[in-house]
């Protein structure tokens, strides 16, 4: 995926329409009656906390969605941080779609900045270790990329986009297929390019995943001893991958281990909303 690119995509569009169409239903019944359809409006969005901005674009799109002449002007850009207070952007354009595309506009652009902020904080606690923070598929249906995108503004690196771009050969895979071994020679066979990852709970399923030649290898809930050793029994016969129960708290230590990357869940699946709000500055 390139994601400079995002914004350029159909289902972006699609995306939004959706969600317009869900928020205005027949019509914004507020803004409607006490607003005059030829009334213009400037309007400011606000920091209410620090952090990292993400989705700029996709805010732009949501109200130029309701009003191509609609004025966006940034005043920070995606992966910028910014303080409480800060202005993020402004507006200016017909006051009933500045008013009527606010909570739409803002869901995701609070949704993304959250997702960047909460990967920031976790990047910051690896610096200076070689160990990357990974997303995962834990991500609201519909909302798959610009979940990862955000990841990625907030310097994170993704794991796969999907089920299609790698195979991930989890607990009941192997049990389908009846083991480590069999499990990953079926996908080379099927299809000899693919990156194939393990996931492992025992150092004995580690030293089957190395055998079969898996490429990368997950340790799966695994303490931080056990891991440091799976590590040291990979080398560099495989990436490695630390996942499960991956808080603020743990992460250093792990780092610690030599795994390559964490994988955290968290980022997208429960991730708290960035705090922004907007206010209408002039209508006239």
């Amino acid at each position: 995926m390139k994601w400079k690119d995002i914004m350029e995509q159909p289902w972006l569009d699609v995306l939004i329409e959706q969600a317009l169409s869900e928020d205005i239903g027949t019509g914004d019944v507020t803004t409607e009656s006490v607003v005059n359809q030829h009334r213009k409006a400037r309007a400011a969005w606000i920091s209410k906390q620090n952090g990292i901005i993400a989705g700029l674009g996709v805010g732009k799109k949501v109200f130029q969605f309701l009003d191509r002449d609609i004025i966006w002007k940034p005043c920070t850009e995606d992966g910028s941080r910014i303080t409480d207070g800060e202005v993020i952007a402004t507006i200016e354009g017909n006051a009933r779609a500045i008013l009527t595309a606010e909570r739409v506009a803002l869901n995701f652009v609070q949704r993304m900045s959250g997702i960047a902020t909460k990967t920031a904080e976790m990047a910051d606690l690896l610096k200076g270790s070689s160990t990357k923070i990974l997303d995962t598929r834990k991500t609201v249906p519909g909302l798959r990329l610009l979940d990862k995108y955000a990841v990625k503004t907030g310097g994170g690196l993704n794991h796969r986009i999907g089920l299609f771009d790698m195979a991930l050969v989890k607990e009941n895979h192997i049990r389908a297929a009846g083991g480590i071994t069999p499990a990953v020679q079926k996908i080379r066979s099927h299809n000899p390019v693919v990156k194939i990852e393990v996931e492992t709970t025992t150092l004995d399923e580690v030293k089957e995943a190395v055998d079969a030649g898996a490429d990368m290898i997950m340790l799966d809930n695994m303490d931080n001893t056990t891991m440091r050793k799976a590590v040291g029994r990979i080398g560099e016969q495989a990436e490695t991958e630390a996942s499960g129960s991956m808080t603020a708290g743990r992460l250093r230590e792990v780092a610690e281990t030599g795994v390559d990357y964490i994988s955290v869940g968290a980022l997208t699946h429960s991730v708290a909303a960035f705090d922004i709000s907007q206010q209408i500055k002039e209508i006239y």
